[in-house]
């Protein structure tokens, strides 16, 4: 039986402190990967405690925050990799994967193969961002790259920008597409919505384009005055002022216009805001997949996304979905107000996007296609 091993700071799970993107795609790909009879570890650093829980034929294993006298990000990347060596040793693992954010796996050896996913790196974010990185934070994940025997990209786009950037040469690059578990997402009532209902879904920050928010909105209760936006996600600072609150900002932009921000809300919550929603609308810059665009769609959504490279490989345009470019705000709004106006466009394009989620998303298949990726890293050991 194969046993592959995960390497993450978030996780699902009630005893872990944080779970976002990477932790919910590592968890639909575990699920699936127990169901094809693989044996999963999944080491979860950055904890309270050290404590290992066992799930059937998934291991978590939560290693706890530590401190040092001095060089603390180095050390306790060294107990990490000592941790997960005597695991892997101990428990026959086969290879281990783990995020590009901020080369957490710079100097560490593992004596076991080492696959990268590229769920974002901060090169890659501040590249579409259009703004300087940290010299530090692109040494640490320049090396650890250097130390992956192969790599994983959620999308083509993802791959190559992320194969420009570190200079990847002669080291396998494949697209797999991050999945869902479509049992979870049903909704088996799409033409009931609350008309008018706008919805975005993420981590209230620059770099997803909330601040064209305000703008869009105005321009689409010119047409359609019952037009209103909830917001669901995690405040966070602003890089650009230095603010501590992109919210706070964000508000005075939307002054006279019917918004709600709801922050963050339990995961099960989420999705009967979707199901209400009569159009979900992200207009992100910044992304390597975009999940919630994808669970959107599973639950028969009509959306308006960016157009940004990644989103091409999510949404065929104009039929499982809009694709526009965030700072095109009156085209953006356009979009909106023809989904607002059109019953039959937008309950056909849900149900596109549905089979487009069906097709191209589902989490067997793409267990499958990891599965044999994997092997085929395993066989040139």
């Amino acid at each position: 039986m194969m046993h592959i091993a995960f390497l993450t700071p978030e996780y699902p799970h009630p005893k872990v402190k944080n779970c976002a993107g990477i932790g919910t795609s590592i968890n639909n790909l575990v699920g699936a990967l127990n169901k094809q009879q693989l044996k999963v570890s999944v080491f979860i650093y950055g904890q309270d405690t050290n404590e290992v829980i066992r799930q059937g034929n998934c291991t978590l294993h939560l290693i706890q925050q530590k401190k040092y006298a001095f060089a603390t990000w180095f050390f306790y990347k060294k107990h990490i990799q000592h941790y997960i060596n005597s695991i892997a040793k101990k428990e026959n693992i086969d290879l281990i994967e783990a995020a590009d954010w901020t080369g957490m796996t710079s100097f560490m050896n593992f004596k076991i193969p080492l696959i990268i996913r590229f769920h974002g790196s901060d090169a890659y974010f501040c590249h579409l961002e259009g703004r300087a990185q940290k010299k530090k934070n692109y040494w640490l994940e320049k090396l650890a790259i250097a130390k992956a025997k192969a790599f994983i990209a959620p999308t083509e786009f993802a791959g190559k920008l992320s194969q420009k950037l570190f200079s990847i040469q002669n080291k396998t690059i494949q697209t797999i597409h991050n999945g869902i578990e479509l049992q979870q997402f049903h909704n088996p009532n799409p033409e009931v919505y609350e008309e008018g209902l706008l919805l975005y879904i993420g981590t209230i920050i620059r770099k997803k384009g909330v601040f064209e928010l305000p703008v869009i909105l105005k321009k689409v209760r010119e047409v359609c005055p019952n037009a209103h936006l909830v917001l669901i996600g995690n405040d966070s600072s602003d890089i650009s002022t230095q603010s501590a609150s992109t919210w706070e900002l964000l508000k005075e932009g939307f002054e006279g216009q019917n918004v709600s921000y709801l922050g963050k809300i339990p995961y099960h919550q989420v999705q009967e805001h979707i199901k209400r929603a009569n159009v979900c609308v992200f207009p992100t810059f910044a992304e390597t997949q975009g999940m919630v665009t994808i669970e959107s769609m599973a639950l028969h959504k009509a959306i308006v996304n960016s157009n940004i490279g990644w989103s091409q490989e999510l949404i065929v345009d104009g039929e499982s979905g809009f694709l526009v470019n965030p700072i095109d705000h009156q085209k953006f709004a356009d979009r909106i107000i023809e989904l607002l106006q059109n019953n039959d466009t937008l309950i056909q394009m849900g149900m596109n996007a549905r089979k487009r989620v069906e097709d191209t998303f589902e989490i067997d298949a793409i267990a499958h296609q990891n599965i044999s990726f994997y092997k085929s890293i395993l066989q040139r050991k």
